[in-house]
């Protein structure tokens, strides 16, 4: 088997919880070898949810596989040393300490660069260093609350929602792998590291489209819509008699194949329907028409592939139990198993280099023996 497109590059793991250790395991995931140097006490996301019994929990599982696992105070001279001799070979440095700590135990940006001139530092915070919050520790949730995503999500009618998904941290996690890939990139011209420096501020920033594009056209703040689209109509959920049903019609030809489908055709004659301004313009009238018409379908027929044949982005909505049961799941590779764990697959397919899973999340210090030695 390859040894994965990032076959001997050597990544030094000293993150903790998600964003950090998202990056490392990707850079794991394409053949680096990557080794995670944890607390004494051990990543906290080991405590999070059901666990194994031997200090693996489902959380630190789904971050944590292709690493090595030592453990280290590197508020210590002994921890310390121990870093230093992991740097001594490495390529690559992932931390998410709070601003200030590597600094406070000699192991900051610039003297890691001074030191090891080859060396790509990826260094990920809270929030940006420039703005009034910088420095300050932060989780997902408080940073998707921080930079609007929670006032976006939610119905019209209701309260701001968290998105359930840790989207600040797993976005800033891969904007870490992208950005440690193109400092490796640059160094085969230069010779020389660099600093990658991310917040998950600044990350989750990046995902406000189009609510700020459509902030910074109109001057208007966007509101909660629930499932529907700011841009888009009709673009939301309708009950239909085998299930919720999603349809995104984005076009003028899909919305009209959308009511030709559903028995409707003259709705694409309705002046007030005719162009997706219109339709936006007369958002609530459409919505009542289709759900009547949603309503009334055959509970027999497959809607999505139905609809989606037709051209038309449909589809019921699966629970999540479904979207990982489905046998297309591990047949595509999202689903995979090693060492009594399910773990999400590997989702960029190289054709020649692929990525793999090839060594489980491990208790705490397991490789510390063989890895310890091996460093010195």
């Amino acid at each position: 088997m390859n040894g994965g497109a990032l076959a001997g590059i050597r990544v030094v793991d000293l993150s903790r919880v998600l964003a950090g250790p998202y990056c490392a395991q990707l850079l794991g995931d394409h053949g680096a070898q990557v080794t995670k140097l944890e607390p004494v006490t051990g990543d906290l996301t080991r405590s999070w949810g059901p666990s194994r019994g031997d200090g693996v929990s489902a959380y630190y599982a789904g971050l944590n596989r292709n690493k090595e696992h030592l453990t280290a105070d590197l508020a210590s001279p002994e921890g310390r040393d121990l870093a230093l001799r992991l740097l001594r070979d490495a390529d690559v440095l992932v931390e998410n300490f709070k601003p200030g700590t590597m600094e406070r135990w000699g192991l900051g940006t610039e003297e890691l660069l001074e030191r090891f001139p080859r060396l790509v530092y990826c260094r990920i915070s809270a929030f940006d260093g420039a703005g009034p919050m910088a420095g300050l520790p932060g989780y997902d949730a408080v940073i998707q609350a921080y930079t609007g995503i929670m006032d976006l999500n939610g119905e019209p009618d209701g309260p701001p929602l968290r998105v359930p998904m840790p989207v600040a941290d797993l976005t800033t996690g891969l904007l870490a792998f992208a950005g440690v890939l193109l400092a490796l990139h640059e160094r085969a011209r230069s010779g020389r590291g660099q600093c990658v420096d991310l917040s998950l501020e600044d990350g989750a920033m990046s995902l406000l489209h189009p609510a700020a594009a459509n902030y910074f056209m109109t001057g208007e703040p966007p509101r909660r819509l629930g499932s529907a689209h700011p841009n888009i109509a009709p673009c939301d959920t309708f009950h239909s008699p085998a299930g919720e049903l999603y349809v995104a019609a984005g076009s003028d030809r899909q919305f009209a194949v959308l009511v030709g489908f559903l028995g409707a055709p003259e709705l694409a004659r309705d002046p007030r329907f005719g162009t997706n301004a219109d339709r936006l313009a007369h958002r609530h009238e459409l919505n009542a028409a289709l759900a009547r018409l949603v309503a009334g379908l055959d509970p027999g027929v497959d809607l999505a592939r139905a609809l989606v044949t037709e051209g038309v982005p449909a589809t019921l909505i699966r629970p999540l139990a479904d979207v990982l049961d489905a046998p297309d799941a591990a047949e595509r590779g999202m689903v995979t198993g090693l060492d009594g764990l399910r773990l999400l697959g590997v989702p960029i397919r190289l054709s020649r280099t692929p990525g793999s899973v090839r060594t489980p999340p491990r208790p705490l210090g397991a490789d510390q023996a063989a890895v310890g030695a091996a460093s010195t």
